[in-house]
């Protein structure tokens, strides 16, 4: 039975395809090798105490959340999206929780003692004062001195590798993708050919140009500190020209 702790209101992008099965197929090629070689990496570097609360925000379908349950640690993985969390719910076990939730709505209060948001599951919002509504509960979900890690997209490697057109074929359905971007937002415009579908469907995806500076301003007001900044899923140093990603280890300290 799929479990709600708020629904959402209808009429954002990311609603609607991150719901969709398609989401799923199109990026069907991460590797979960290399998801769970991450993880390992980020449990050793922060080396969480035995039986740990942990949330995953925008979850997913469960992949790193449940590899952190597989550690032994307590951990609540949230999604907007119903059919991700109803596809979660399957490997639900002592250690492993999902709840479909809209991560700019508080959730529970002064409880986790970790809280993680991976692959770029951020920035997808239309105004500034929901994103920071979004790190504002994440913050609210933290015991003092909690930990969160918030994996993005870094801008500048980003610009610099920039495929404006490519065609993606999966299993009978064709993904044509076209990317740009402007002063504020990375742009993905996904058609999508299936002979099982009686049109075409299309969806954009639309992702904030946030910076590391941009984000130091908003932890900063939501009592967050930056301790380390990496580059990408190997803890190599973050680059600003040279790492694909910006991954922020930072500290609840109000």
């Amino acid at each position: 039975m799929l479990k709600y702790f708020f629904m959402q209101t209808p009429g954002n992008w990311f609603q609607e395809w991150f719901n969709s099965p398609y989401y799923h197929k199109l990026y069907l090629d991460r590797d979960d090798k290399e998801a769970a070689e991450f993880i390992e990496r980020l449990i050793n570097y922060l080396q969480p105490p035995q039986n740990s609360l942990m949330i995953d925000i925008g979850c997913g379908r469960g992949r790193h959340a449940k590899i952190l349950a597989s550690k032994e640690f307590d951990v609540t993985g949230i999604d907007i999206a119903p059919d991700n969390i109803e596809y979660a719910l399957a490997s639900e076990n002592d250690h492993l929780h999902f709840y479909q939730h809209d991560m700019r709505m508080p959730f529970w209060i002064n409880y986790f003692d970790y809280a993680f948001n991976f692959f770029t599951s951020f920035g997808y919002f239309k105004t500034e004062r929901e994103h920071n509504n979004a790190i504002r509960s994440i913050s609210q979900s933290l015991k003092h001195n909690g930990i969160f890690v918030l994996d993005y997209l870094n801008v500048q490697f980003a610009d610099n590798h920039l495929v404006n057109e490519s065609i993606k074929q999966i299993e009978g359905t064709t993904f044509h993708l076209t990317k740009w971007f402007d002063e504020n937002n990375f742009y993905k415009k996904i058609i999508i050919e299936d002979e099982g579908l009686p049109n075409n469907l299309e969806f954009t995806e639309k992702v904030a140009r946030f910076t590391l500076t941009d984000f130091e301003k908003m932890f900063a007001d939501q009592g967050f500190k930056i301790l380390e900044v990496f580059g990408d899923y190997q803890l190599n140093k973050y680059d600003e020209k040279k790492s694909p990603r910006l991954l922020m280890v930072a500290k609840k300290e109000m």
